[in-house]
């Protein structure tokens, strides 16, 4: 019997690779995470404020901090293990735990001192106002002597 039939030749090389596109994607390896460390962040510029929402599923207010500065935003967590099941137990372990930290660039000036940030649930709004826009101030120029 041949092992490969005439106008099929390549049937078989599809065959596997969709065998091994089906078992990558059904594979976990212990410790290793694919995507970002970090849960993922909407940014909305609104008519009169920027708008930030994030995913924190099991950090509370006391784990996260805020702060903005020089057109940035810097957002970190620190969240621990749960201790209410030992580490031993755990089957799948999908959310990280640890520090981490992220800084996103502001597309406009924001009101310091009119922010506000929300934790309902595990999503996060901080509403950062948006600061009025400067007007262009002219710069006198001089004839040097010399």
């Amino acid at each position: 019997m041949a092992v490969f039939r005439w106008g099929q030749t390549f049937d078989a090389f599809r065959d596997l690779e969709r065998e091994v596109d089906r078992l990558m994607r059904s594979l976990t390896l212990e410790g290793f995470r694919i995507g970002r460390p970090f849960p993922a962040v909407n940014l909305y510029e609104l008519t009169d404020e920027i708008l930030i929402t994030a995913e924190l599923p099991g950090v509370s207010a006391d784990d996260l901090e805020l702060s903005v500065a020089n057109g940035l935003l810097t957002m970190s967590v620190s969240r621990g293990e749960s201790e209410a099941v030992p580490e031993e137990r755990f089957r799948r372990s999908e959310r990280p735990v640890g520090h981490w930290e992220r800084t996103f660039s502001l597309p406009q000036k924001v009101c310091d001192d009119e922010m506000s940030a929300e934790l309902n649930h595990g999503v996060l709004k901080l509403h950062l106002p948006k600061a009025a826009a400067e007007e262009p101030r002219a710069i006198p120029v001089t004839e040097a002597d010399g």
